[in-house]
């Protein structure tokens, strides 16, 4: 892969740009503002949206090529990490070059540009996780990973940084959609029901693990699934859809040569006063006290390292059930970013709760 280090590949001038945008301060935007002015859609609020975030993008994705340039233990230097770089750059050329925002074409030519730097970087997260593995595999064998404290926050702040650059161009795409389904706006349904999005995200979970293994646990629900509240659905399916899939690899490794039926996932969707509480419960064997720390760091898998069997950058977009070690760390971002959290509770010989 021909890559070079920043200082080598791009102009002084645009060096100076990315570090002046990378040092303004971001603006935070909260669920309730984007569902009351998603609400509507008229052509002046298209024109707002796209102003706001032809300034709010750059000064974001400037803030990431910048620190992808500066990591520790070599990961800036690694192929997968520096082609995330390289995506995060164009992006902010792109950005910078699209001229004043005026009226309506320029807001659906802009739409468009965004549209396409949301595909560009649909792969940043396996190719980070490839780039980390690769750091991982050069390391010292007796490095204790949890201890790497700052690459374990880089990446938090990364992945909790590109959920909101992906909520909020996807937010303003999904806007120009002449058909919206029923009480959405834009990426936002505002009467989802969470045992309805965890019903199809376990039944995709099961389905990879059926397609591993050639058999897979039995799944049980409980919960009304009348009850709905206002949330992103693509957020709460890839949470529940990460965390079944350990669930159901930990049942099925665990019973696969045994004479004994495989115990169900259980998951429970409660409605509390403050939060909505999901509960996915399993009898998987649990995890060894000693390695409950390790489970949130991006440097841990239970599961073999999927780069001992292919080390293709081009394969990053592959779906397989467990190996890279990021599914629960995301998944516990995606929580977080709109306030709520993801806490583990195992029992070592039995199983794990996961709210």
């Amino acid at each position: 892969m021909a890559v070079k280090k920043l200082c080598e590949s791009y102009s002084k001038s645009f060096r100076g740009e990315v570090q002046r945008w990378g040092c303004m301060k971001q603006t935070g935007v909260s669920l309730r503002y984007m569902m009351e002015f998603g609400s509507r859609p008229t052509e002046k609020n298209l024109l707002i949206s796209a102003q706001f975030l032809h300034k709010e993008l750059p000064i974001r994705i400037a803030r990431r090529a910048i620190e992808l340039e500066s990591l520790p233990y070599g990961l800036s230097e690694k192929p997968a990490v520096l082609e995330v770089r390289d995506w995060y750059l164009d992006s902010f050329r792109d950005l910078r070059s699209f001229p004043e925002i005026k009226d309506k074409n320029d807001e659906l030519e802009f739409t468009q540009m965004i549209k396409m730097i949301k595909v560009r970087h649909n792969n940043v997260v396996p190719t980070m996780a490839l780039g980390v593995q690769q750091l991982k595999k050069g390391m010292n064998p007796k490095i204790v990973y949890e201890d790497l404290d700052e690459i374990h926050q880089f990446l938090d702040r990364f992945y909790m940084s590109r959920i909101g650059i992906r909520m909020l161009i996807g937010q303003h795409v999904e806007l120009h959609n002449p058909n919206p389904a029923p009480d959405c706006v834009g990426y936002i349904h505002t009467k989802m029901s969470p045992v309805e999005v965890a019903r199809s995200a376990s039944e995709d979970a099961r389905s990879i693990c059926l397609r591993e293994y050639g058999s897979a646990p039995d799944i049980s629900m409980y919960g009304d699934p009348n009850f709905t509240f206002p949330y992103v659905p693509t957020h709460l399916h890839l949470m529940v859809f990460e965390l079944v899939k350990n669930s159901l690899r930990a049942v099925q490794e665990r019973y696969m040569d045994s004479d004994k039926v495989a115990p169900h996932v259980r998951i429970v969707v409660a409605d509390g006063i403050e939060d909505v509480t999901i509960k996915v419960s399993d009898e998987g064997g649990g995890i060894r006290r000693s390695g409950l720390p390790k489970i949130f760091t991006y440097l841990y898998s239970t599961a073999k390292n999927p780069l001992d069997e292919q080390s293709d950058l081009g394969s990053a977009g592959g779906l397989t059930m467990a190996g890279y070690g990021y599914g629960l760390p995301i998944s516990r971002l995606y929580a977080r970013y709109f306030g709520g959290d993801l806490q583990i509770i195992s029992m070592e010989g039995y199983g794990e709760l996961i709210f």
